[in-house]
């Protein structure tokens, strides 16, 4: 909910900027000083820097969960790299202040207000350093399953830019707007730093109530005679937990060895724990310090992605004024399915990484090809729907103060071309991660990814001349898709061993119920779109309409996880009492058995107790 709620405050924050200073010449100078926020954010909060630390961090959990090296080897990680990579931030914020002027020229040679664009370019600067302390945070914590800080950091940073735009926009202008970027990128680092300092001032982590139940039950004892334990089930061969740093997702492989044996045990269900793990692990390897090699390999990866947004404003610069502004609204609002549908490999990631270093391949490929899939169908729903209502969405969330109808039409127009590419960007987001899962150097990604930058680079140099900024976002979409066709064809060896056909068979199946349901809500929409009626309503309609045939066609043409999705409401529909789906309850009742008394013996009378005859 916190990451729903950090894009819906980015829409707001997008609004804001287009309600205050619409899209002209004072909004293309903000958008290109921009730039550097939105790479420091992709190398060092989202794919870069997390490739590199989540892998680490899980590593030195295992081996803690282990025991047998000597001291907290989380302790150790966070002395041995925090320190450096705290300077290298602080180094690179300084190198791009000092050369704001080049970077300016470089990024956008022909923008009208070169002055404006380095002032605030200095200003964004700053988040370097605090972007960098807030994805060292946030890979720590999602290592160690800590999940709701690092959900909060963009609620934070939205929450600071609409503030400062707000209070210092009549002021300062377009300036506000960057100061917020700098107040923001702080906010971040300290709605994360108390949770971290939790986890390393506790090495074996706070008892959890929920996993104290799960685990031990709760017993209520009536004497010595009456006992009833109430205890949720684990699941056949669950393995027990050492510490909270080991929870997974699903049963490790190590479940039914005993401590230093491999002799099979029986789960709480009776049923045979599997074979022991043939795998090495890469827990039982010996400790690597931080590798130059991955985290080069990982940061040019992220830069070389980023870069896209570098070809589109080196490109729309030499367009009339407002062209860089179009582009930038419409990627923002064209992308939220990308970023809702990622956030669960965002989460899982930690998963693959640690299923990776247990050495158990099985569950990691099977873990990814479920999470490719579902992000593949929840990013062509979102798909048909910035499709079908684009010219809705974009008068509804920017058409007001500066921003005019000519800007919508514009934005809409983009938009829908921008969301062509939606798949290739979630596909490559969501393998990029099973590549460097291991906490290894590989190059492969950024070799595919440099081939779709030149893809992207070439096309748009043909195409920005007869099409404009929708040459620009189709030269995108057709580079992004070329990368993540690479990516997947390059599964094996190189990452976690995907099956591809089955992976392209997941990926293909929602292809043809995204353009059914993209045309049955634009019909819809364009239907109720009139004159007088407010764009909320075929919005509404549209979404509704887009909804309903994905809903229906999905299990017809078997797509993977509609089926259990649909599954899993009817159930959750069900009277509550009728199952428990988590685990069961048992009830033990023991009865003391009579002894033999000796031949002539007369049993015993029971004594009444004090309190019983008070209560008479």
């Amino acid at each position: 909910m916190l990451s729903v709620a950090g894009s819906v405050l980015g829409l707001a924050r997008d609004q804001a900027l287009a309600r205050l200073f619409g899209a002209g010449r004072e909004t293309d100078a903000f958008l290109v000083a921009w730039t550097v926020p939105e790479f420091a954010a992709t190398l060092l909060i989202e794919d870069g820097l997390a490739f590199a630390l989540v892998p680490m961090f899980s590593l030195a959990l295992a081996r803690r969960a282990q025991g047998t090296v000597p001291g907290d080897p989380v302790r150790a990680l966070v002395a041995a790299t925090l320190p450096r990579l705290t300077l290298a931030f602080a180094a690179a914020g300084a190198l791009v202040v000092a050369a704001a002027p080049v970077l300016v020229r470089a990024l956008a040679p022909g923008l009208p207000d070169h002055a404006l664009a380095v002032d605030c370019t200095r200003l964004t600067a700053t988040c370097v350093v605090s972007f960098g302390l807030a994805g060292y945070c946030s890979a720590a914590l999602r290592a160690h399953r800590r999940f709701l800080a690092p959900a909060a950091i963009y609620c934070a940073y939205n929450t600071g830019i609409i503030t400062a735009m707000f209070v210092l926009g009549g002021r300062w202008g377009v300036r506000a707007a960057a100061v917020g970027v700098a107040v923001g990128g702080l906010l971040m680092v300290a709605a994360q730093l108390p949770s971290l300092a939790g986890q390393l001032r506790h090495p074996d982590g706070r008892p959890d109530r929920r996993r104290l139940r799960s685990r031990f039950g709760f017993w209520l004892r009536f004497g010595s005679r009456f006992r009833f334990g109430f205890r949720r089930d684990e699941g056949a061969g669950a393995a027990p937990r050492t510490s909270t740093a080991t929870a997974t997702d699903a049963p490790t492989p190590s479940a039914g060895t005993t401590a230093g044996t491999n002799a099979p045990h029986r789960g709480t269900a009776g049923q045979e724990a599997p074979a022991p793990r043939t795998t090495p692990r890469a827990a039982d390897t010996p400790a690597r310090p931080l590798a130059l090699a991955l985290l080069g390999t990982v940061l040019l990866f992220a830069l070389c992605r980023q870069s896209q947004v570098l070809i589109e404003r080196f490109l729309a610069s030499g367009l009339p004024s407002g062209a860089i502004s179009h582009l930038n609204y419409a990627q923002k609002v064209a992308q939220i399915p990308m970023t809702l549908s990622l956030m669960l490999c965002t989460v899982t990631f930690p998963v693959v990484a640690r299923a990776v270093a247990d050495g158990d391949t099985e569950r990691a490929r099977a873990r990814v090809e479920r999470d490719v899939a579902l992000a593949a169908g929840l990013v062509l729903l979102g798909t048909a729907t910035v499709v079908a209502c684009a010219p809705q969405m974009v008068q509804l969330l920017f058409q007001r103060g500066a921003f005019r109808a000519a800007d919508t039409a514009a934005t809409a127009g983009v938009m829908r071309v921008y969301a062509l590419g939606l798949l290739g960007q979630t596909v490559v987001g969501a393998l990029a991660r099973c590549y460097f899962s291991a906490g290894r150097a590989n190059w492969y990604p950024l070799g595919a990814m440099a081939v779709g930058i030149a893809a992207t680079a070439g096309a748009g140099a043909w195409a920005v001349g007869p099409w404009g900024v929708s040459g620009i976002a189709a030269a995108n979409a057709a580079g992004i898709t070329v990368t993540a066709a690479l990516l997947v064809a390059g599964t094996g060896p190189r990452s976690v061993p995907v099956r591809v056909r089955r992976v392209l068979g997941d990926l293909a199946r929602p292809v043809p119920v995204a353009v059914a349901a993209a045309v049955a809500g634009a019909l819809v929409a364009d239907r109720l779109a009139a004159p007088g009626v407010s764009p909320a309503v075929p919005l509404a309609a549209g979404a509704a309409a887009v909804v309903g045939v994905f809903a229906v066609l999905a299990p017809v043409l078997g797509v993977r996880g509609a089926v259990p999705a649909v599954e899993s409401v009817r159930r959750s529909l069900r009277p509550v009492t009728r199952r428990l789906p988590h685990g069961r309850i048992s009830l033990r009742i023991r009865f003391p058995l009579p002894r033999r008394l000796p031949p002539g013996a007369r049993p015993r009378r029971p004594r009444k107790s004090r309190g019983s005859r008070r209560s008479r």
